[in-house]
């Protein structure tokens, strides 16, 4: 018996036969390793109040950092192939139909039959900030370096390889070392972040918030200046480039030729949640579309900036020519 569970291509030729894959693609498309998860929102009416019932809206949505930052790139109208772990439940199989609705390739990925599809329960403020948040992630486990091997040879030719701190470390390690495109990389939190110390030097692109820079670097972020040195210090770290979010005051983007401090995008926050995801997701479209290290940052404020603007973690409204639109990018040059 495979201890590995089901992958999904042997699951769609159980259900309808062979179907064709987008691996076939080459190297237009994205691939994207990470968590996928079934997001549980609760947001009260009225500020809320500590140990004690806030009356307010609770809703149910499909997230995880992986499976945010390939629907992201879809509605940007990337081609997206995802590797993940589903669960056998009913959450799974409906992820599962929402990801192939989108034409999302899920080829790369498994199904753990025996086992529930990871969840994140979040709480947030009046204002949609997010205040608290449990993940329940023991699925994540299962997406091992053994599965990585399977599907090596089809992230070998995309144009680009985004991963997120929910894999194993020894998973991260696998693919930083044997991964041949670019390798994006999302820390996820500041617990989560620390398996991509050891392979920074194999990182393209790296995009912590300031807490998360500060604690990857060692230099506590006070100002300008020690920003800047924290940036410095995770290139010198071999990082090829750095975007530090900054939430309203923008983000410093950093590489080895440069360093910018960009400003953020006046905003309608409706909720912060996803904004993180959808950040990277526009760097991973900068980047395939050729764009500079100042206008990726400008275009991954602006994607964030939308993303804000939605009630969901993922706003639906998000597309290619309103990123650019609001950057103030032309979208064909």
């Amino acid at each position: 018996m495979d201890m590995r569970g089901s992958s999904i291509r042997q699951k769609k030729d159980q259900d309808h036969g062979a179907l064709p894959s987008a691996f076939q693609s080459g190297k237009s498309r994205i691939t994207v390793v990470g968590a996928v998860n079934v997001d549980i929102c609760a947001k009260p009416f009225l500020p809320l109040v500590r140990a004690d019932s806030n009356p307010g809206i609770v809703s149910m949505s499909m997230g995880g950092v992986g499976r945010n930052i390939a629907h992201n790139l879809c509605l940007l109208g990337q081609p997206v192939s995802l590797i993940t772990a589903l669960g056998g439940d009913s959450y799974g199989e409906k992820i599962r139909q929402e990801l192939d609705s989108l034409g999302i390739d899920l080829e790369g990925s498994i199904i753990e039959e025996h086992m529930a599809t990871s969840s994140y329960v979040f709480i947030t403020n009046e204002k949609g900030e997010m205040q608290l948040a449990i993940s329940d992630m023991a699925l994540c486990e299962k997406l091992t370096w053994q599965v990585m091997a399977d599907a090596l040879d089809e992230i070998n030719q995309s144009c680009l390889c985004v991963i997120d701190a929910n894999l194993p470390e020894e998973t991260i390690h696998f693919l930083a070392e044997h991964v041949t495109v670019p390798l994006f990389a999302d820390p996820v939190s500041t617990r989560k972040m620390q398996k991509l110390k050891p392979v920074f030097s194999r990182l393209h692109t790296l995009k912590p918030n300031r807490l998360e820079a500060e604690i990857l670097s060692g230099i506590p972020i006070r100002d300008e200046e020690s920003l800047r040195a924290a940036a410095d210090a995770l290139l010198r770290a071999g990082v090829h480039r750095v975007f530090i979010t900054l939430g309203a005051k923008g983000v410093l983007c950093a590489d080895q030729e440069q360093m910018l401090l960009l400003p953020g995008i006046p905003t309608d926050v409706k909720s912060t949640t996803g904004g993180g995801d959808c950040f990277l997701a526009a760097l991973a479209y900068a980047y395939r579309m050729g764009f500079s290290l100042k206008e990726s940052g400008t275009l991954a404020l602006a994607a964030g900036a939308i993303c804000a603007e939605g009630e969901h973690t993922i706003n639906e409204q998000m597309s290619a020519a309103g990123v650019h639109a609001r950057a103030g990018i032309p979208l064909i040059r």
